[in-house]
């Protein structure tokens, strides 16, 4: 993953259209010249956080130079939401963050045969190395899709034929009870949180995993293994 420190060389990278997976600004910086990095990030629509000064050293790696603006190249370049208009089963992740949560899912993803994983582009981790490290391989074989807003992007599938399925804890069917459209999308919240309210009421429907212990649900990677090989064998194992 590359890692790119100061003003000039992020600069130079946004203007090229490099693949950038965020740009981290100090916070309280300003002045023209970081005025313009925070422009090109919202003309090329690369996320643009702004952090603290410990947060940038340390994501530089400990230089110093780094001019209040650190910019982390993506593993590899996102997909276009309209490309995987069609997959069979498209994956949508409403705000996952945790790096092994992310490359767990692309795994299963690969494994179950995923059209597409959609991921969010803000509070969200996107294709880092660790990513890609976990994933095992499974990023040349799953397309990703980073979006803007993930409810306004289930609009979009709806409109296109697909059926939304939610997993939530307060879902009305069991996750092995639901009968998976041909095209479906499955949606899974972020760790902890599960799914922001108006992701869940833009899903057709909610599906839950019953648990029978104290704890009220599982980890996310974990969850969307049970639910997406349960749609695998629905489809039957030999396909």
């Amino acid at each position: 993953m590359a890692i790119l420190i100061g003003i000039h060389p992020v600069k130079e990278a946004l203007a090229a259209g490099r693949v950038l997976d965020r740009v981290l600004v100090v916070k309280g910086a300003g002045g023209p010249r970081i005025q313009e990095i925070v422009d090109l990030c919202r003309q090329k629509k690369v996320t643009l956080r702004f952090e603290t000064r410990e947060i940038l050293d340390r994501s530089a790696g400990g230089d110093a130079r780094h001019q209040g603006v650190v910019a982390i190249g993506a593993e590899r370049e996102y997909q276009d939401l309209d490309s995987v208009v069609g997959g069979e089963l498209i994956v949508m992740l409403d705000g996952v963050e945790d790096p092994h949560n992310l490359g767990a899912i692309l795994r299963t993803a690969s494994a179950v045969g995923v059209s597409a994983v959609v991921i969010p582009e803000r509070r969200a981790v996107g294709l880092t190395e660790t990513v890609a490290k976990v994933a095992a391989g499974a990023l040349e074989h799953v397309s990703v899709v980073r979006v803007t807003n993930i409810a306004q992007s289930i609009e979009k599938f709806k409109k296109e034929g697909y059926w939304i399925y939610g997993l939530d804890e307060r879902g009305t069917k069991s996750y092995d009870q639901a009968e998976f459209a041909e095209k479906a999308v499955v949606v899974l919240g972020a760790e902890g949180n599960g799914l922001h309210d108006n992701v869940r009421k833009a899903c057709d429907f909610l599906i839950r995993i019953p648990m029978t212990g104290p704890i009220p649900s599982l980890n996310v990677s974990v969850a969307a293994g049970i639910v997406l090989f349960d749609w695998k064998r629905q489809r039957g194992f030999a396909k």
